[in-house]
């Protein structure tokens, strides 16, 4: 369990150490148009690996999958720290991405193996909502600080002692279970290769219709994700030993489930992105202050699976613990949506602090009920898909609400540009309406003084986009409470979950 929590940590310091440094990459190695890939090449080759290897593991036993996948990720780490230029940083990220799906699909679904007495897997859960706790509230800092100290390329090269650390343990310590087989396993390569073709194409075009609408090479883009779906539907079918078995989406609460899981996504990535935008842009709190009030979402996540192991066992229907989490979501969706720059911290921490308690009821227990439902010889393709499920719902959720707050904001810009007449608007438009002006302090220094010079008011221009901001954010954040609450009513689909002893 050390062995598999220090993998959940590699996974929790990379999605946050490494956030904090790529204003210093890009810095670095220039080529700005691969910025946003540097997220996406890790998190698309995260997406279509994750099922595949589930599956894998499966049927082969998964000890040597956790093992390839901590080397992969850690020689692609190296790989990162190292790296020249931008589209040399990109297929390092894919790599790592590889290695990170790898991880996922295999490494939670060891847990069951390890603790087959469901009661004792809840308890063991809190090993890894502590891993991913640590990992999640030490990363911003701990990015931020080696950043400026020691350059961006150590936040990559933090990653190869925790792996070694990891490797041991899961090498010494973790034992080899594989299922007996009746006859050839004959692995279902087609069905890889389209699940991997239909997520990747998914997730680009979630992205792509975040950025430029619904254009005619985004509509093309759909229909081949359609068709993907369609042909692999029809290739599961016809395997003898499908990557995805069809016949888990005939079980309704495994159905419900998947749903949740993409509804808990959607919520739990929409507000970790955009509650320190919130506070830091919206707000003009400093990186660090807006940091320490945004910490409490990571490490109430611990907290609330400690929690969770002391109550949901003792529970006559434990389902009923998803909807508490998920009601505390939509309160604490409710309280950052109410939020303004004169709302005590207190207020605002303990709306964080909702989130991650939600988050810690939530995340373990949709593995250990999934887990409950599928059986033991569909553990791993069970897990990975609610991981998956989740990073599409993450998907989603960042891309909707991203499109909402950008949209948002520039048409209020706009707006308060107007008064000055079109030809003011139109030479102020473009850096007024980038919100980094908000976030990136020398560049809005720069702009305040290019204002003065050109006889408008700086300071109330940028507090008019601030508010601007403000509400732009608390729109996303409603959605993302309708979302939770959506959840919260749908958990009284799942009736018949039990904790048996085994």
């Amino acid at each position: 369990m050390l062995g598999i929590g220090l993998v959940n940590m590699l996974v929790a310091l990379d999605q946050t150490v490494v956030s904090t440094a790529l204003p210093s990459i890009v810095s670095e190695l220039r080529g700005f148009e691969f910025y946003a890939w540097i997220a996406s090449a890790y998190l698309l080759a995260s997406v279509v690996t994750v099922p595949v290897f589930g599956r894998l593991g499966d049927y082969f036993g998964r000890k040597r999958f956790v093992i390839a996948a901590v080397i992969v990720f850690t020689v692609a780490s190296l790989l990162c720290g190292i790296a020249t230029s931008m589209p040399f940083l990109v297929v390092a990220r894919g790599l790592q991405g590889v290695g990170g799906g790898m991880m996922v699909g295999t490494a939670f679904a060891s847990i069951p193996d390890l603790f087959p007495d469901p009661r004792e897997r809840v308890r063991w859960q809190v090993v890894m909502a502590a891993a991913y706790g640590i990992g999640t509230a030490a990363g911003p800092s701990l990015g931020g600080w080696m950043s400026q100290h020691l350059g961006w390329r150590s936040t990559f090269l933090v990653n190869l002692p925790v792996g070694a650390l990891a490797l041991y343990f899961i090498w010494a310590h973790l034992p080899y279970y594989r299922r007996e087989q009746v006859g050839e396993v004959r692995i279902d390569w087609g069905g890889a290769l389209l699940v991997a073709l239909a997520l990747g194409g998914l997730q680009m075009f979630i992205e792509a219709v975040a950025k430029e609408g619904l254009t005619a090479s985004n509509l093309l883009l759909a229909a081949i994700v359609v068709i993907c779906v369609a042909l692999l539907l029809a290739c599961e079918r016809r395997a003898t030993h499908p990557i995805i078995p069809l016949d888990l989406f005939n079980d309704a609460q495994l159905v419900t489930l998947f749903t949740l899981s993409v509804l808990s996504g959607f919520v739990m990535f929409s507000l970790i992105f955009f509650a320190p935008l919130l506070l830091q842009g919206g707000f003009g709190l400093s990186p660090q202050k807006a940091g320490l009030l945004a910490t409490p979402i990571a490490a109430c996540v611990a907290l609330g699976s400690m929690i969770n192991t002391r109550i949901v066992i003792h529970m006559s229907r434990p389902s009923a613990i998803l909807t508490i989490g998920f009601g505390l979501l939509v309160a604490a969706s409710i309280g950052i949506s109410l939020s303004t720059p004169v709302t005590p911290h207190l207020y605002l921490e303990l709306s964080m602090g909702a989130v991650g308690i939600g988050l810690g009821f939530i995340l373990n227990n949709l593995n250990v009920f999934g887990q409950e439902i599928a059986g033991r010889e569909r553990f791993g393709i069970t897990t990975a898909l609610l991981q998956s499920t989740r990073m599409v719902g993450g998907m989603l959720g960042t891309s909707v609400v991203a499109t909402i707050v950008n949209r948002r904001y520039a048409s209020g810009v706009d707006d308060a540009l107007r008064v000055f007449g079109e030809p003011v608007a139109a030479k102020w438009r473009p850096a007024l309406g980038d919100p980094r002006i908000l976030v990136d302090e020398s560049l809005r220094d720069s702009l305040l003084a290019q204002l003065k010079r050109a006889g408008l008011d700086g300071p109330a221009l940028l507090d008019a986009a601030r508010h601007v901001m403000v509400q732009s954010i608390h729109i996303g954040v409603v959605l993302t409470g309708c979302a939770a609450l959506a959840a919260a009513l749908l958990v009284r689909k799942i009736a018949h979950i039990t904790f048996r002893r085994k």
